[in-house]
C-alpha cells in the first residue's frame, strides 16, 4: 500500500497525520511524507537572497518532516521524506497517480467562512487521479464508524473495494447507504403533486418510478455488501429518498461517522454524472473524514 501524505506543520495537518495514522490498515504501509513550501512571492531578488531563503525555508521543512515521521510507528513500515519547494497543490496533484491514495488536511470550517476545505485541499480533490481521503479528527478514541454511499456504478462498487484493501474496518460500523433521488415530474395539467392521494401516486408515472430507484437501490446495496460480505464485518443498510448529498450529510451528522466514502466519476457518464456533484459536496461539508475514490480507467 503506497501512500502520500501531504503536511505543512498546521493542526489539520497534524489532525490528518493522526487520522490516517488509525483508519489505514497497518499491513505493508509504504509511507511518503510530502512537505511543499512555497515560492518567494518577491521578484527582482537575487540569487543569493533566493538561496538563503530556500535554506531556510528547506530547514523549516525538515523539522516538520521529522516531527511528522516521529508521530507514526516505524514497525512494520517504510516511510520516506519528501520536501520541496514550488505549489502545494499542483506538486500533490502531480504526484497523486502514483499512489493508492492521497491524504490531505481540511481547513477548519469556523475560519473557512463555514466551508470545510481550505484551497489546496479543493484542488487537489478536484484534480487528483486517484482515491484522496480528506482527512479529519475523528470524533472518539475507541470505535470506528464508516458510512459508505452506494448506486451501484461501478465507481460504487470500487470506492467500496478501496475501502476494503486499504482501510482497516475489521472492528468497525459500516453502513451502506442508497439514495433514491426524488424525480420531480410534472403530475398533470390541472393537478398538483402534493394533492395526489397515496393511491394516485403508487399507480402514477411518478409513483411507479419512484418503485423502481427503490429497487434499484436494494440492488445497489447487495452488490456492496457482497463485496464486504467476506470480511464478516459489521454492516447495516440504509435506503432513503431525496437529494443525495444532503441526505448523506444528514447522516454522518446524526449517525456520529467517522468516515463517509464516496465515488466520484468526473462526469464521464450521464447517468452518474451527478455522482461527481455530490462527491465535491460531502467533502466540503461533511462532519467527519471523507474518502473520495475516482472512476478507474
Amino acid at each position: 500500500m503506497n501512500v502520500l501524505i501531504a503536511i505543512d506543520g498546521s493542526k489539520e495537518a497534524k489532525a490528518a497525520l493522526d487520522t490516517a495514522n488509525r483508519l489505514l490498515s497497518a499491513v505493508d504501509r509504504h509511507i511518503d511524507l510530502l512537505c511543499v513550501a512555497p515560492k518567494p512571492r518577491q521578484k527582482g531578488q537575487n540569487q543569493s537572497n533566493k538561496n538563503g531563503y530556500e535554506r531556510r525555508v528547506l530547514g523549516q521543512i525538515a523539522q516538520i518532516l521529522a516531527q511528522a515521521r516521529a508521530s507514526l510507528p516505524s514497525e512494520g513500515a517504510v516511510i520516506n521524506l519528501l520536501p520541496e519547494i514550488g505549489s502545494p497543490s499542483a506538486s500533490i496533484v502531480n504526484r497523486a497517480e502514483d499512489y493508492d491514495l492521497t491524504v490531505i488536511g481540511s481547513k477548519d470550517r469556523t475560519a473557512t467562512g463555514g466551508m470545510g476545505l481550505g484551497p489546496v485541499a479543493s484542488r487537489v480533490v478536484e484534480h487528483a487521479m486517484g482515491a484522496v481521503l480528506v482527512a479529519r479528527e475523528l470524533r472518539s478514541e475507541e470505535g470506528v464508524r464508516v458510512l459508505v454511499a452506494v448506486d451501484g456504478s461501478t465507481v460504487s462498487l470500487h470506492a467500496v473495494d478501496t475501502l476494503r484493501s486499504l482501510f482497516d474496518i475489521s472492528s468497525a460500523e459500516v453502513c451502506l447507504m442508497h439514495v433514491a433521488e426524488t424525480p420531480w415530474i410534472e403530475a398533470g395539467p390541472e393537478e398538483d403533486w402534493v394533492t395526489y392521494s397515496e393511491e394516485d401516486k403508487e399507480r402514477s408515472e411518478v409513483g411507479v418510478m419512484e418503485k423502481q430507484l427503490v429497487r434499484d437501490g436494494e440492488t445497489a446495496v447487495e452488490q456492496a455488501r457482497d463485496v464486504l460480505r467476506a470480511d464478516r464485518l459489521s454492516v447495516t443498510t440504509r435506503i432513503d429518498e431525496g437529494n443525495p448529498a444532503n441526505e448523506i450529510l444528514s447522516e454522518a451528522e446524526r449517525g456520529q461517522y467517522d468516515l463517509v466514502v464516496v465515488g466520484a466519476t468526473g462526469g464521464r457518464d450521464l447517468k452518474h454524472k451527478m455522482l461527481g456533484s455530490v462527491s465535491a459536496k460531502i467533502a466540503w461539508n461533511a462532519p467527519c473524514s471523507v474518502l473520495i475514490v475516482r472512476e478507474p480507467e
